[in-house]
């Protein structure tokens, strides 16, 4: 019996540091070359169809970066925030984990192990491909209010990040499209989201399919 108990705790143990590994990404390729902003935007439309290929690790930090990474020294990001609250999380999901990007260190903590991108999917099954989902979840306990003001410029702030993806996804010959629908509550329970951790908007990423 004795035997069993340790059995089963070094396993619980075993999962718990499996669910809090993090990984550090590669520093953010800033003079990668790209269309320009102009151009980006001129062709800058929306996908729902994927094809396989993955995001190279270098990829990744690129894109979490852009959408709202640490590009100054005193700690604010290439997204603005009200206030600088910087209460908008990046999780990510892929075909074996999720993780939070946390952009002051460049690094993604791992939350969750396993394929969960079809809660993300939601009604919408066709995008649950796309290797890698994006879900902007905006706390309104890092913003300190939760009144309808407070609401209003959080939804701001998210739709800031979301547009960050859009341009650059077009820009490096990625695609996307930003979306609301999702399992909210299929989420808020995967991420261990309190009720003032709102899932606002989600862009699935990846190549094109052929």
């Amino acid at each position: 019996m004795k035997k069993k108990f340790f059995t089963l705790a070094a396993l619980s143990l075993c999962m718990t540091l499996a669910v809090a590994q993090t990984i550090n990404l590669p520093a953010p390729n800033k003079s990668k070359k790209t269309a320009t902003v102009m151009e980006a935007l001129a062709t800058r439309h929306s996908e729902r169809s994927f094809s396989a290929q993955k995001l190279t690790d270098q990829e990744l930090s690129d894109l979490l970066w852009a959408a709202c990474g640490k590009n100054r020294e005193d700690g604010k990001l290439t997204a603005p925030t009200a206030m600088n609250r910087q209460e908008i999380r990046v999780f990510v999901f892929t075909d074996d984990k999720v993780s939070e990007y946390l952009p002051q260190t460049n690094q993604l903590q791992q939350v969750a192990t396993g394929d969960h991108r079809a809660i993300v999917a939601g009604r919408q099954e066709a995008v649950k491909t796309a290797p890698v989902m994006l879900v902007l979840v905006a706390d309104m306990d890092k913003f300190k209010s939760n009144d309808q003001r407070a609401q209003t410029m959080v939804s701001v702030d998210a739709g800031i990040v979301c547009q960050n993806v859009n341009i650059y996804c077009e820009a490096v010959g990625l695609v996307t499209v930003p979306r609301a629908t999702m399992d909210h509550d299929a989420i808020r329970k995967l991420l261990g989201l309190n009720e003032n951790q709102i899932p606002l908007l989600n862009n699935p990423v990846g190549y094109k399919a052929k």
